[in-house]
């Protein structure tokens, strides 16, 4: 289930449909953009409970997973610890296999 979910975060990055890193992640969520919040297990707990209550407040699905070198290794580059999905196929298709495990 992971393997999948980590593959389409590379897919969504070449077409560039997604954003790392807080502020930018904090940034498209705030602006509407984000359709799906993923923040790795062993990213802080403020990181954790900002993400969390962000999210409430936008209405925007957030999902733990994996971890900070699993995300960041799926995208190409050094470690990330938040990821915004900007595309709703790419989210919808994520959140199937989150929430079929």
């Amino acid at each position: 289930m992971e393997n999948k979910v980590l593959s389409m975060l590379g897919l969504a990055t070449r077409a560039r449909k997604l954003v790392s890193g807080e502020f930018s992640v904090e940034k498209a969520v705030k602006e509407g953009k984000a359709v799906l919040v993923l923040v790795a297990e062993d990213a802080s707990n403020n990181t954790k409970k900002l993400f969390t209550n962000m999210c409430a407040y936008y209405q925007v699905p957030m999902y733990v997973i994996s971890n900070k070198e699993s995300l960041g290794h799926a995208m190409g580059k050094e470690i990330r610890a938040s990821i915004a999905i900007l595309d709703t196929g790419f989210a919808n298709a994520i959140m199937k296999h989150m929430d079929d495990n």
